[in-house]
């Protein structure tokens, strides 16, 4: 899954296989200035070092407007971007071609059951911006939430940054994140697009 829907497109639009759509996406997604200070705001909550070669997965990370914000903030990390669009995919690869082996890329769909497969992880903070929310259903997002669990090591944070009105509200959120095992999770911001720190 990749961002919420910008202006002037509909659901029914998303053609996320065909190169020509993603970079007429990326090119609205890009107008959107209020994205990198709450992208900021969610990354310096991370419990760690700056300068500490964390190990981050960036779920529905599209051309990697979140995993430029963790390279900011962390430029040691080693980042995989996760998306279902290998177009979306192809330009976060060219994005961060300088940032050489500290990059890689996976593919798959979080409707599937076995969407982590090949995360290869554990990994210290899994992060991930509007793309979550976009599967809609209670259940989905929770096998999501739960197989991030899973990827995340002894001390790991799972940031979202998400429409959470859309599919319940925070607390609602907050709540299940603790009932399939987090230790806890902090509403860090609970604006219209809000933010969840979930420890395990």
């Amino acid at each position: 899954m990749s961002q919420q829907t910008p202006p002037g497109f509909t659901l029914a639009e998303h053609d996320w296989k065909s190169g020509e759509y993603v970079d007429k996406w990326i090119a609205r997604d890009i107008t959107r200035t209020e994205r990198p200070a709450i992208l900021n705001e969610m990354v310096l909550v991370a419990p760690f070092p700056h300068d500490a070669p964390v190990r981050v997965l960036d779920v529905g990370g599209g051309n990697g407007l979140v995993t430029d914000a963790v390279l900011k903030v962390f430029p040691n990390a080693r980042v995989t971007v996760h998306d279902y669009s290998q177009p979306m995919l192809d330009r976060a690869a060219e994005r961060f071609a300088p940032f050489g082996d500290q990059m890689s890329y996976l593919l798959s769909d979080l409707f599937d059951a076995d969407w982590s497969a090949g995360a290869n992880g554990p990994f210290d903070m899994v992060v991930s911006s509007i793309a979550i929310h976009n599967l809609d259903k209670i259940e989905a997002i929770t096998a999501v939430y739960a197989a991030i669990l899973d990827l995340l090591a002894p001390g790991g944070v799972f940031l979202n940054c998400d429409h959470f009105g859309n599919i319940g509200g925070t607390e609602k959120h907050a709540g299940i994140l603790t009932s399939i095992g987090y230790a806890k999770a902090d509403i860090v911001n609970d604006g219209r697009t809000a933010i969840i720190a979930a420890y395990k």
